[in-house]
């Protein structure tokens, strides 16, 4: 099971993924609620916590990092659409 950064996509950043041709990449999750689920590894969920330190990783339920600033979440969400993929953890944190 693999560990992942889950950015919730409201109406602005679905036009956005529609407009780039990466619409099916979010998964419906409930009642309409759409997410993309961003992969980590292990290494790369290290840094993240170490780097972000209002972060939490949720390792009983969902396996996700969980409350990372907005901010955070918005340039993951742009460096997916940018790369056009949802393997850009690396390259994200590279910045860091």
């Amino acid at each position: 099971m693999s560990i992942t950064i889950n950015i919730w996509i409201n109406e602005e950043r679905l036009a956005k993924l529609q407009k780039a041709g990466l619409a099916e990449m979010a998964q419906e999750v409930l009642a309409g609620l759409k997410v993309l689920k961003v992969p980590c590894t292990e290494e790369q969920k290290d840094k993240v916590l170490k780097v972000f330190p209002t972060a939490k990783y949720d390792s009983a339920t969902t396996r996700s990092i969980e409350l990372l600033p907005r901010e955070v979440k918005d340039k993951i969400f742009d460096k997916v659409v940018e790369k056009q993929s949802l393997d850009i953890m690396e390259d994200f944190l590279k910045d860091y």
